[in-house]
């Protein structure tokens, strides 16, 4: 195990420069978020787009938006960020990179209009904690987590309050199909989307609002979760700070991965994001799951540890305590595979005891499900057991007519039903459950663990001409979830700039040293 992290160390520190050295539209424009700039133009193009695009063909970003943008300010080009955004859209700015006493002037300034965003996501910590002390967490662990996705918000509060009175702690709010893509956040209320709903400030503001009259209701603080991922991770992991969510979604790699996004802009963004998370007390939710859909979950289950180890050292680099990580992995063997549920018990244990203090998140099955939802049932059962015995700390509630349709309210019912009968069964299992050193269990668990550093051992060592870190090496050469994906390529690579000499940024400095002013 400290041969394993010492690896993952070693792998994602020349990432972790990487991300220092650069920095994106995204980050920039959630600096501005932090500062109260937000809305959008009749089209729903975000102030905060037009701002930074205007400033970036005029005299670049390498040196921070704020500096051009409050030099502005200064001059009295106008009297606001949203007027100056209304006249940049308009081409009726021009910028300028300040220079001396005035630079020293924009960046005071403009730290001090930052520091005002970060103050409120500390006010909503202390709020978080004080209903959390007022209406007391869920009076057992695993959390059972529960998604909720029709694509109108307004639809999506009855149904997460329903569900929440039937026993969820956490509702996620699921995106609409294809928001990881959008290069920018929507405004506003939304009630179209596609398989998900749009994560917006305003659907985040309805949504934990109505989970709060929840939480009042129950005596039970309900969490809220949604998904800082994709091209505006650093935008929705601000918004998500200002307006109280929970938990994020909010992995490393997935995105990579899986939506084909820059893998340089993805760890320049996520590191950003997952400060705000640490500041505003955010558990974040990591997406290992994923890799089990496209690739064998017996013989691909060591690259979902060495994903975890490496989640782990980002986060903990970005500034997040333990109690954040919700790490995640899943019940994603073929049942029909002899010893099945013995495998998936090793792969549980093994997680739990690689991160003792973590809230793992323990994903359902899905890739074998097959619309049969009689042995899907059955199946969810088996896989409350194993998070039952192994001591999960979040759980996705599993439903029976996964492959078939979204999930009726009556499925959410028998699913959280299925998940009280086994935790008030088999809760305490936990306490009882030590498999023989030499046994299968034991023995499997053995041996993911040093195939994870075996292969830890050769992204750490693997080199390429180009000169990129060994990681982004490794993730070109298709080692996770058997996609290649090169540095050079990807959505979003277009927003990726290197920091000039002299970049200023007020958030990553609040951020990493903890200032309030």
């Amino acid at each position: 195990m400290r041969r394993a992290r010492t690896l993952a160390r070693q792998a994602g520190r020349p990432v972790v420069d990487l991300a220092r050295n650069h920095s994106t539209v995204s980050v920039e424009r959630a600096t501005l978020r932090l500062a109260g700039l937000s809305g959008a133009d009749h089209e729903n193009v975000p102030w905060v787009n037009h701002l930074v695009d205007a400033v970036r063909a005029d005299v670049g970003l390498e040196h921070g938006v704020t500096m051009p943008v409050w030099d502005a300010l200064e001059r009295g080009v106008a009297s606001d960020l949203l007027t100056l955004a209304q006249k940049a859209a308009a081409g009726g700015v021009g910028f300028r990179i300040p220079q001396k006493g005035a630079a020293t002037t924009v960046r005071r300034r403009s730290r001090s209009a930052v520091a005002r965003g970060i103050r409120t996501i500390d006010a909503q910590r202390r709020n978080r904690e004080r209903l959390i002390a007022r209406h007391g967490n869920p009076p057992r662990t695993p959390w059972i987590y529960l998604i909720v996705a029709t694509g109108d918000i307004l639809e999506d509060i009855p149904q997460a309050q329903a569900a929440a009175r039937e026993g969820a702690d956490v509702i996620a709010v699921i995106r609409s199909t294809g928001q990881s893509l959008l290069d920018f956040v929507p405004e506003g209320a939304t009630r179209e989307g596609y398989a998900g709903t749009y994560a917006t400030q305003e659907n985040f503001r309805l949504m934990r609002a109505a989970l709060d009259e929840t939480s009042k209701e129950l005596g039970r603080y309900i969490r809220l979760t949604n998904y800082a991922s994709g091209l505006c991770m650093p935008e929705i992991a601000a918004l998500a700070g200002l307006e109280r969510l929970d938990m994020m979604l909010n992995d490393s790699m997935y995105g990579i991965l899986f939506r084909d996004i820059n893998p340089i802009r993805t760890f320049v963004d996520q590191r950003f994001s997952r400060q705000v998370h640490a500041r505003a007390g955010i558990i974040i939710n990591t997406g290992e799951d994923n890799y089990l859909t496209t690739a064998d979950a017996v013989e691909a289950a060591h690259t979902v540890t060495v994903s975890q180890l490496l989640n782990e050292y980002f986060a903990k680099e970005a500034g997040l305590e333990d109690w954040q990580l919700g790490l995640g992995h899943a019940f994603e063997i073929d049942p029909s595979l002899k010893d099945s549920f013995r495998l998936e018990l090793a792969h549980a244990l093994l997680a739990r005891q690689l991160f003792p203090d973590a809230p793992l998140k323990w994903m359902p099955p899905t890739k074998h499900m097959t619309g049969d939802i009689f042995r899907g049932y059955l199946l969810d059962g088996f896989f409350n057991l194993v998070g039952a015995m192994t001591g999960q700390g979040i759980l996705l509630v599993g439903m029976m007519t996964e492959a078939v349709v979204t999930p009726w309210l009556s499925d959410r019912d028998l699913a959280l039903q299925n998940v009280r009968y086994v935790m008030d069964a088999a809760g305490g299992l936990v306490e009882d459950f030590h498999p023989p050193r030499d046994g299968l269990v034991q023995t499997r668990a053995r041996q993911v663990l040093h195939e994870a550093v075996n292969l830890l051992e050769q992204i750490v060592s693997h080199r390429d001409s180009s000169g990129h870190p060994p990681l982004l090496a490794a993730i070109a050469d298709g080692t996770f979830g058997a996609m290649k994906r090169p540095p050079e390529k990807g959505k979003g690579l277009d927003g990726v700039f290197r920091k000039a000499p002299g970049y200023d940024n007020p958030a990553i400095e609040l951020l990493e040293t903890g200032a309030t002013r």
